[in-house]
């Protein structure tokens, strides 16, 4: 699962970019016309782990410099006039989710972050606001990007990719005038996983994890999107998850600790066709976890709604997830092999 491993760090050494803000002046604004906002939404002021954003009217052109904003954007009916690729390689880094909800929209042009943000791009686009939340801002990229717009960097005390979706379409929905709106779509999601827990008690006092079979093994912890994925359906995260990882969104296994992939439910992420490899792992043959059926493979396939709706973990890929990966976690945790 390489290319959805979220980045650890974005590098940047780029000069300041006020005169490339100015430079394409020309450029048709790409993002389809906004719905009307609620009433008295703007000006709105936004508290971010750097400072404030004021934000004094709807916005017209937004950049995303975050990995999976589009989503909330698209569900509150506002096309953004650019995102970043994270992975898939989909036209305008959509997944059919979120195509979905496009409409006549122009599709949006697609940044890197390979390479850092890329602020002259960003900066042609003459965005009216930036948004990065669930991504790696440092205070260098915020003092570059508010020289070019109001940006919203990721929020106080979340980790760098490690903000939840709730907050992530609240702040969104906030950000563009839409806070009820994004307040009834997160309510709707919840109804979902409370219908779940409802459906299926056997979740409560069992423990899960997701891995990769990345450099070894690769292990989220609770400060990443997906294990909180898996609490909110009602399990639990293995004692002694986050004294191994620490404060990061994830980290590789040692072999001496493989036993903590000893759970109820395991979720792997293995390369295509890479299942049977992970299988006949050497360390992990013989963990009960696998030996009792206790595990659930989603490969690497781009063209697999439930393996990109599971590592984007938005309001509009949940529901995906919990059609497709809850009947999987049922069946591993039933007791039969």
């Amino acid at each position: 699962m390489r290319s959805s491993l979220r980045p650890l760090a974005l590098l940047v050494a780029l000069p300041l970019l006020a005169l490339t803000a100015c430079s394409g002046n020309d450029q048709k604004d790409a993002a389809t016309p906004q719905a009307s906002s609620e009433a008295d939404a703007f000006p709105v002021s936004i508290k971010n782990k750097f400072g404030d954003t004021v934000i004094k009217e709807a916005p017209k052109r937004i950049v995303l410099v975050g990995l999976v904003e589009q989503d909330a954007l698209l569900a509150l009916g506002v096309t953004p006039s650019a995102t970043t690729e994270w992975f898939g390689d989909k036209p305008g880094a959509l997944f059919p989710w979120s195509k979905a909800k496009l409409g006549e929209g122009a599709v949006p042009q697609v940044l890197s972050d390979k390479d850092g943000i890329q602020f002259e791009k960003v900066a042609a686009l003459r965005p009216d606001l930036i948004i990065g939340l669930y991504a790696g801002i440092t205070a260098d990229d915020y003092k570059k990007l508010t020289a070019i717009a109001p940006t919203v960097a990721q929020l106080p005390g979340a980790p760098d990719y490690g903000v939840g979706w709730q907050d992530v379409t609240r702040t969104v929905g906030k950000a563009v005038g839409k806070p009820k709106e994004a307040d009834e779509l997160v309510k709707g999601v919840e109804d979902r996983f409370a219908e779940v827990r409802e459906a299926h008690p056997e979740f409560k006092g069992k423990t899960a994890l997701m891995a990769s079979p990345y450099e070894g093994y690769f292990i989220y912890g609770s400060q990443d999107p997906r294990s909180r994925l898996l609490t909110d359906l009602g399990f639990s995260l293995p004692t002694g998850l986050d004294k191994v990882i620490g404060d990061k969104f994830g980290a590789n296994l040692s072999a001496e600790k493989v036993s903590l992939l000893d759970v109820g439910a395991l979720v792997w992420f293995p390369e295509k066709g890479g299942t049977a490899k992970l299988k006949a792992d050497p360390l992990l043959k013989s963990q009960p976890v696998l030996t009792q059926g206790r595990s659930v493979y989603i490969e690497e396939n781009y063209d697999d709604e439930l393996y990109g709706a599971t590592s984007f973990v938005s309001v509009l890929s949940l529901p995906i997830v919990l059609d497709n990966l809850v009947p999987k976690l049922a069946a591993a945790v039933d007791g039969n092999p």
